[in-house]
């Protein structure tokens, strides 16, 4: 769990700062488009804090990986990596948006969905593992 946070972290907190210093740099990757208006940019800079706030959550838990706090950190990820990873397909799919980080982005996104699956798995058979042993 400490590499799936630590390298959420650093992702999503780079996403983050993108998206607050140059949202339209980022959206002319990620869509092929730059944000048009200045309400676009201002939701791409909100968005963008949403992420950094995120990674920086990823980071302060990346060494208590065994409390409920960062298990609840992972399914968190887990309920933005999915949405994130069909709407971005949907982008290129449905509204044949495409710039040279969509795919990319897509896959990523996908990946970081099944580790955090994986990642819970393992906790909560650990966790079962260890109650069944004290029993």
């Amino acid at each position: 769990m400490s590499r799936l946070l630590k390298l959420t972290a650093i992702i999503e907190a780079a996403t983050g700062l993108g998206l607050m210093a140059v949202p339209s740099v980022v959206a002319r990757l990620l869509l092929g488009s730059p944000l048009d208006t200045s309400a676009a940019v201002m939701l791409g800079r909100i968005a963008g804090a949403a992420l950094l706030a995120l990674g920086v959550a990823c980071w302060l838990a990346r060494d208590d990986t065994q409390s409920r706090a960062a298990r609840g950190l992972v399914v968190a990820m887990l309920m933005y990596n999915i949405p994130a990873t069909a709407v971005l397909a949907f982008a290129g799919i449905g509204l044949r948006l495409h710039g040279v980080a969509l795919w990319p982005a897509v896959v990523l996104h996908a990946v970081m969905a099944v580790w955090c699956i994986t990642t819970l798995l393992r906790a909560q058979a650990a966790a079962w593992h260890n109650n069944k042993g004290s029993e």
